[in-house]
């Protein structure tokens, strides 16, 4: 599908307000660090995700920190799959 960033940022949005989605795939989606961004302070937010699936992206250390920041918030996310993306050791 390769939503890219500007797809993460708009299904982030949605994600806000969400109350039934549990489980969200975004494998292979072209997603970077700004797209990982949005969805990180949607996490924040978010009490009904349980899966997370971004694996297969472009998100570097600054997504993958974002996302871990949001997650000290988060208290619903059991399971979030981030392999195979461009994080590092500094991620």
């Amino acid at each position: 599908n390769e939503i890219g960033d500007d797809g993460a940022k708009a299904i982030a949005e949605v994600l806000h307000d969400n109350t039934t989605l549990i489980d969200l795939n975004l494998s292979g989606d072209s997603i970077g660090d700004d797209g990982a961004k949005a969805i990180a302070e949607a996490l924040r937010e978010n009490t009904t995700l349980t899966t997370l699936n971004l694996r297969y992206n472009e998100i570097g250390a600054d997504g993958a920190t974002a996302i871990a920041e949001a997650l000290r918030d988060n208290t619903t996310l059991t399971e979030l799959t981030l392999g195979d993306n461009e994080i590092g050791a500094d991620g």
